[in-house]
């Protein structure tokens, strides 16, 4: 059994919040006030991290509505927005419509599998979506080999918690240990990793109000 279908099988038993999920939350997404902070406080993240201009092509995978893209358009020459969820993409696809961007392109595309494996990014951003995917060091190396020398890794994800976040039989990760996710950047072929907390994300468990960490991993292709 190779390392993909060994991680996909040790997870059977977890429940993966699929396109389905997601598909049936597309239409109030966008007024959940904390996840529009939330892009936006990581928009900035990457904003302060990277030195975005208007001639890099970027790839948003696990794009959502387009929360985290929007905030960054401007700064950006071509924004690809890739979804598993054909609900989200819809209303991202009105977004882009009624806003008259001219920038962005939107793309159906498993969690799994390389969006437009033939063409190359300046920027991959990817936010709350790696805790989704069960080979965490494949996806690292897909992007890699999907960037442009020098080109910008971004990732937004959960530190590792006990699976309060969306309950314990619920998502593959329970977020990441940052520094085990920092390596894996490395052994993929990402030069000095840098980390960094963004936000916190209070949410209601079964223990009462707690606060999750989201941490912002950003990487050089080397």
């Amino acid at each position: 059994m190779n390392q993909h279908n060994h991680a996909a099988h040790a997870h059977t038993h977890k429940v993966v919040l699929g396109a389905e999920h997601f598909d049936s939350h597309a239409r109030s997404w966008d007024q959940n006030p904390v996840f529009i902070e939330r892009a936006n406080q990581i928009a900035a993240g990457i904003r302060n991290a990277v030195p975005l201009h208007t001639g890099m092509r970027a790839l948003d995978f696990g794009c959502g509505t387009g929360l985290l893209s929007f905030p960054l358009r401007e700064s950006l020459g071509h924004i690809v927005l890739a979804d598993a969820s054909q609900g989200m993409l819809q209303v991202v696809t009105e977004k882009i419509a009624a806003f008259g961007v001219n920038n962005m392109t939107t793309r159906l595309a498993e969690p799994t599998v390389a969006v437009l494996p033939d063409e190359r990014f300046d920027l991959i951003y990817s936010s709350m979506v790696l805790h989704h995917i069960p080979d965490t060091a494949a996806i690292l190396r897909t992007w890699h080999d999907q960037l442009n020398a020098d080109g910008w890794l971004c990732i937004a994800d959960l530190v590792k918690e006990d699976g309060s976040f969306h309950g314990i039989e619920v998502d593959v990760h329970h977020g990441f240990d940052t520094d085990k996710l920092v390596a894996l950047a490395k052994e993929a072929g990402f030069a000095a990793p840098s980390l960094s907390t963004v936000l916190h994300i209070a949410k209601e468990t079964a223990d009462g109000t707690r606060s999750f960490p989201v941490f912002l991993v950003v990487a050089q292709k080397a």
